[in-house]
């Protein structure tokens, strides 16, 4: 067979450097230590500071390195496992749920998750906003959008907004009968409300996981969480089961 283009094409530059780099971040640094300046990185490898800056991206983008805001670039540690996937089927907030509920607000949905609840456009909805952490890291963020009409037994207490309310909604919610739930992933670019709460730049790579939970015949509720995808990277099982694993062991979802 003869020679195709893509094979007659040169290694890029930066892509090179990020090999040497990568290799320099197992013997020369240690995880949390911060990087050079690029100008000094530049002069020690011997390259511009746009190729350099090239390398850098593609390494936080694999997960070798975190920017973080007043301190600089520093070496990241190994992905955490955070398991997603589960082989039994349950409603958000149910025992075992790692999800940390910060906040309800009462409004409408954005027009894609209007498609998929299959309400109006002027439906009110309760949007409840949850964290997860790993190690004491966050790791992901969650807006879970929930139909009045999926909770219309939901007590008026008096806080409209703030955990307890978040906590009341998905209480009423798990008194629904769950039929079934599907689940997308998908990559995606943080959001400013996101990236504050991940301790992520705006526009950094992440992983969105969108996922429909379903009763009596109908979608009672959707679920968008934003992943680092710095910080994970996912998996199938031989069940189908979605896992995030860590550098190590991959463990099983359940």
């Amino acid at each position: 067979m003869g020679t195709t283009q893509l094979e007659t094409v040169p290694e890029p530059k930066y892509w090179h450097l990020k090999t040497v780099l990568s290799e320099a971040l197992d013997s020369d640094f240690s995880v949390g230590e911060i990087l050079p300046n690029e100008r000094e990185l530049a002069a020690r490898f011997g390259v511009a500071r746009a190729t350099l800056r090239q390398a850098l991206e593609q390494l936080e983008l694999e997960g070798r390195l975190q920017r973080r805001r007043g301190v600089g670039t520093t070496v990241a540690p190994p992905r955490m496992g955070v398991d997603v996937g589960t082989s039994q089927h349950n409603w958000p907030g149910t025992p075992g749920d790692s999800w940390q509920p910060v906040d309800c607000a009462t409004g409408i949905a954005p027009a894609a998750v209007t498609r998929m609840l299959g309400t109006g456009f002027q439906d009110e909805l309760h949007t409840v906003r949850r964290i997860r952490l790993t190690h004491g890291q966050p790791v992901a963020a969650e807006l879970l959008y929930v139909p009045a009409a999926s909770v219309p037994e939901l007590p008026a207490i008096d806080a409209p907004s703030g955990p307890a309310r978040a906590r009341s909604v998905l209480r009423e919610l798990q008194r629904l009968g769950l039929e079934g739930q599907d689940r997308a992933v998908e990559l995606g670019s943080a959001r400013a409300d996101d990236a504050k709460e991940l301790d992520r730049l705006p526009g950094a790579p992440v992983l969105v996981v969108t996922t429909r939970y379903f009763t009596a015949g109908r979608t009672a509720a959707v679920s968008v969480a934003t992943y680092r995808a710095d910080t994970c990277r996912l998996t199938f099982g031989d069940s189908g089961d979605l896992e995030i694993s860590h550098h190590g062991p991959t463990a099983q979802a359940s």
